[in-house]
């Protein structure tokens, strides 16, 4: 079966958006003076965006503009699903597994704090840079 479900790269942008804990003003800040939260709205909305723009707000997000582009979160859900689910270890019965379920979740929740936190850091230094580009009063 041929998996033709486009990809909706608007629900995409806002999900790495509220990911990065990034308000829709501040990224229409970034992406220039004939921007808004209105317009980032509309634009969230929106199936495909035209490539130009795609790129603009991925550096903007500092992400890759194939997480935008190829992101399924339902795809995700079902590789997550399917990797823990009832037959996970299907085997010889005879078969003796190393497989510690608490071990893979911890390493797995150790990853996302990782992440997290460099999330965060590029937060801070996104932050840091906006302040300078803020007058002083």
């Amino acid at each position: 079966m041929i998996n033709d479900k486009r990809i909706h790269q608007g629900r995409n942008v806002k999900r790495f958006r509220e990911m990065l804990g990034i308000k829709q003003d501040a990224l229409a800040y970034e992406l220039g003076d004939d921007w808004n939260q209105q317009k980032i709205s509309l634009l969230e909305q929106k199936e495909t965006i035209d490539a130009p723009l795609l790129q603009q707000i991925s550096d903007a997000l500092k992400i890759p503009v194939e997480a935008i582009q190829n992101f399924d979160e339902e795809q995700a859900v079902n590789v997550i699903a399917n990797t823990f689910g009832d037959n996970a270890c299907v085997g010889n019965p005879n078969s003796t597994f190393n497989f510690n379920p608490i071990e893979e979740l911890k390493k797995l929740h150790e990853e996302k704090i990782a992440l997290f936190e460099r999330m965060l850091e590029e937060k801070d230094e996104m932050m840091a840079e906006l302040k300078k580009l803020i007058p002083a009063k």
